[in-house]
């Protein structure tokens, strides 16, 4: 079998398609850690953690900031189905940066009763959102 010169890449949540394109390259933050993948790649299915995903066409390379699901890699195609996928274009900054300031607080005075998993998976969500939207500014 030739190894196919491109991959489709799918990322959906249960709301939309955030991403249907061909591309060259993805970089996927699994949850056993990052992992990259080529036209041609053996298949895989991996769970996602909170991260920044992405993928190159040519010379340009876009950003999604993902959150919890799965990736299913072929030889052809990666699909991701997540429960929040979000473009670099699409992320409402002042918003990421209301909610950072929200996590860190609970972060920072913690109560009894107080959820620290959920507190800190907050943090991590809105500063991946941030690094996310601050690359759209870089390249823009």
């Amino acid at each position: 079998m030739a190894i196919p010169d491109h991959l489709t890449l799918e990322i959906v949540t249960p709301e939309r398609a955030v991403v249907s394109e061909q591309v060259d390259e993805v970089l996927v933050p699994g949850a056993e850690g990052s992992f990259g993948v080529l036209p041609g790649h053996t298949p895989l299915l991996a769970m996602l953690q909170v991260g920044e995903l992405w993928y190159r066409r040519g010379d340009e390379t876009s950003y999604v900031a993902v959150s919890f699901g799965f990736a299913e890699v072929q030889p052809d195609r990666v699909t991701v189905l997540a429960q929040i996928a979000e473009t670099a274009e699409d992320i409402d900054v002042t918003r990421a940066e209301e909610a950072q300031g929200r996590a860190q607080g609970r972060l920072d005075q913690p109560v009894v009763d107080m959820d620290f998993e959920r507190a800190r998976l907050a943090l991590l969500k809105s500063l991946t959102r941030l690094q996310v939207a601050g690359r759209a500014r870089i390249r823009g």
